[in-house]
Formats: structure tokens, C-alpha cells, sequence
């Protein structure tokens, strides 16, 4: 809808009034947070720590000068201040579910080290605080913090530990922050059902944990990204709120396993049901390389349930005045798992889709 002392036909070529400052817009979220701000004609201050290349797919996605690129780095606060400039609203995204390391150096065999760069304490709680400190004083209208619904401080994974701390510092510092929740997030480019998938193209089975028993109700991530852009559009209405976003069913993991190998059309995969202990070892392995994304960290977010606070029911009955909010409360209606997966996941067919229609082969 078109809003008032919008300039234009409403969406896209059109002046939405809104200027977002997006911190980890490159990510998986980011991109499709980006792209809808685009169709509403807004603003967007881009932040990005790498080169050009890691943002050049952004650009498409917004009208002619409607974005700004800036460099900056979370050591240097200035920088940061130059991406927050005069936004109307500030969006952190910034995640990461591994600590980035770099070699280096050292005086003894194999003369080879790695120093940290980013822990998770960095990342998920160090950045988020600077952030909100920003935003109080550059008084900036409304800030959005994405954390998790897994976020707890007695979580087993020290991610979901410090997603929660992160999330408490920028309630403390920036009370009237919205925090936006989501569930595992599912959908192009995931790291979620590109596991399996990838485990059995390459390994040739699916490892769970122990009987892949624990459940999650996982969230299309364009769902999320709406939710986040419907935000913006009437960000007074959120303040101080928390969004809580998650699908319509949930699964065990050992359920979307062979919801993904029937997918895939990888009948003949097996599934290996692990010790936690084997398992976790196996994820520390697959640290090392960097095509399937997995480590000991999101091994221990996968050993446990990871759904949202409350039922759809418990949701409803809240009394308002403390009041978490949903998907529903801003107008998304939540898209199964299995609506989705098959557009990105349809390339582990032998073939592909091309290979089941005549003509095609």
C-alpha cells in the first residue's frame, strides 16, 4: 500500500521516505531483507567488510540511487557511525554460527597457528552493544535487533548463549529496540536442508544425532524478511516489542532427513544415527572444510528442540500489555517446509527436474 507523502506509484520507483541502515546485509537473512526494502522504495545504507563482489548482487535490488555502500570495520566505531549517517532506522543482522580464524605464524612445529578474529562473544554480544550505544547517540528513530528463538542463557551451544547475552545488552541499552526471533531459517542458500542434502551427495549418508529426535519448526526466510520489512513501515507501532517468527509445523531432524533424501530422489542413502559424542567429533571435522557447513557449535543447537517460546495458542491468549507478537500480527501467514524446499533443492536430482519430463533428455 502506498504511504502517506510517499512519492511515486507506491513500491518500487517509488520514494518510500525511509532511510535503514543494514548491518550484515550480505548474509543469508540480509539478502532477502534487502530486496524487499527495495520493493518498498526505501533507502538503504548498506555496511560491508569485504569487497565489492560480496555486495554486488544488493544492487539490482533497489531503484537507481537508492543505496549507499559503506566500508567499515566493528573495530572502528567511526566507521560504524558513518554507516548509521542519518537513518531513520537501524537493522542488525550481523550473525555468525562459527568463530572466524586466520593462520598464523608461530615459533615451534608445525610453525602453523591460528589467531581468532571473531569469537561468538564478538559477534553476538560485543557488535549488537556497539550498535545500540550508536543509535542512542546518534538518536536514531528505531532499532530492529534479529536474535534467535533459541536464544537462552543455559543453552548447551555457546552461540545460542550469546545470542541471548547480545540480545539482553540491546534491550538494556536501547529499550525501545523491536527484537525480531525466528526459528532455524529454511530457503535458497540455507545451511539447514543443503546439509542433508549435501551430506548425501557427497558422503554418501546423513548423520543425526542419536535418533534425530530433537524437533524444530523451521521458518521460510522470506517470511522473515517481510516480517522485517513490514516493521519498517510503521516502526512506532513496534517499539519495545518482540517479533517471534516461525513455521506452521514442526519436525524432528530425523524427519527432514528423509523428507530431503525423498526429495532428492537419494533413495539409496542411509541414515546414521550417531552417539553425541561421535557426532560432535565428526561436526569439529567438518569444520575444516567449507563445502558442507557444519561444526560442534551447530551440532549442539541441533541436539536440542529449537521452537518458538510458546504454541500458536499460548501466542493468542497473551494479555496485550506484555504481549510477544508473531508473523500474523503484521499480516504473513507462515509457509511450510514442504511448499518450498523443492525449488532449491530439486539440483540434487540426478538430472535435476529436467531428467522426469519428455523432451528434456
Amino acid at each position: 500500500d502506498r504511504r502517506l507523502q510517499e512519492q511515486g506509484p507506491g513500491g518500487r520507483a517509488s520514494n518510500a521516505g525511509i532511510r535503514v541502515a543494514i548491518f550484515g546485509a550480505t548474509g543469508f537473512l540480509g539478502k532477502h531483507v534487502c530486496n524487499h526494502l527495495g520493493k518498498n522504495g526505501a533507502y538503504a545504507y548498506v555496511g560491508n567488510r569485504g569487497d565489492e563482489a560480496e555486495h554486488r548482487d544488493i544492487k539490482p535490488m533497489f531503484d537507481l540511487g537508492h543505496t549507499r555502500f559503506v566500508y567499515y570495520s566493528p573495530r572502528d566505531v567511526d566507521s560504524m557511525r558513518e554507516v548509521i549517517a542519518d537513518a531513520d532506522v537501524v537493522i542488525n543482522l550481523i550473525s555468525k554460527t562459527y568463530e572466524s580464524h586466520q593462520p598464523i605464524q608461530v615459533g615451534k612445529f608445525p610453525y602453523i597457528g591460528f589467531q581468532k578474529n571473531y569469537s561468538f562473544q564478538d559477534v553476538n554480544v560485543g557488535i549488537p552493544k556497539q550498535i545500540a550505544e550508536l543509535c542512542v547517540e546518534m538518536q536514531v528513530d528505531h532499532l530492529i535487533h534479529v536474535s534467535s528463538a533459541n536464544a537462552r542463557p543455559d543453552h548447551s551451544s555457546e552461540w545460542a548463549r550469546t545470542k541471548y547475552e547480545g540480545e539482553q545488552a540491546v534491550r538494556k541499552i536501547y529499550p525501545w529496540a523491536t527484537i525480531v526471533r525466528p526459528t532455524q531459517l529454511f530457503g535458497t542458500e540455507d545451511k539447514f536442508l543443503h546439509f542433508y542434502a549435501n551430506m548425501a551427495k557427497t558422503f554418501g549418508f546423513v548423520p543425526l544425532i542419536e535418533e534425530g529426535q530433537a524437533l524444530t519448526q523451521p521458518v521460510w526466510v522470506n517470511d522473515v524478511a517481510k516480517t522485517i520489512m513490514r516493521i519498517t513501515d510503521n516502526p512506532s507501532q513496534f517499539e519495545g516489542r518482540t517479533v517471534d517468527c516461525f513455521g506452521p509445523s514442526d519436525y524432528t531432524h530425523d524427519e527432514l532427513a528423509r523428507f530431503t533424501l525423498d526429495l532428492t530422489e537419494q533413495h539409496s542413502v542411509r541414515i546414521a544415527r550417531m552417539p553425541k559424542a561421535a557426532y560432535f567429533a565428526m561436526a569439529r571435522a567438518l569444520n575444516y572444510q567449507s563445502m558442507i557447513h557444519m561444526n560442534e557449535d551447530i551440532a549442539k543447537v541441533w541436539s536440542e528442540d529449537f521452537l518458538p517460546a510458546m504454541t500458536a495458542e499460548q501466542y493468542k491468549a497473551q494479555p496485550e500489555a506484555s504481549r510477544i507478537l508473531t508473523m500474523e500480527d503484521v499480516g504473513i501467514t507462515a509457509t511450510p517446509v514442504e511448499k518450498e524446499a523443492f525449488s532449491y533443492l530439486h539440483r540434487f536430482r540426478e538430472a535435476g527436474h529436467f531428467g522426469r519430463v519428455d523432451g528434456y533428455h
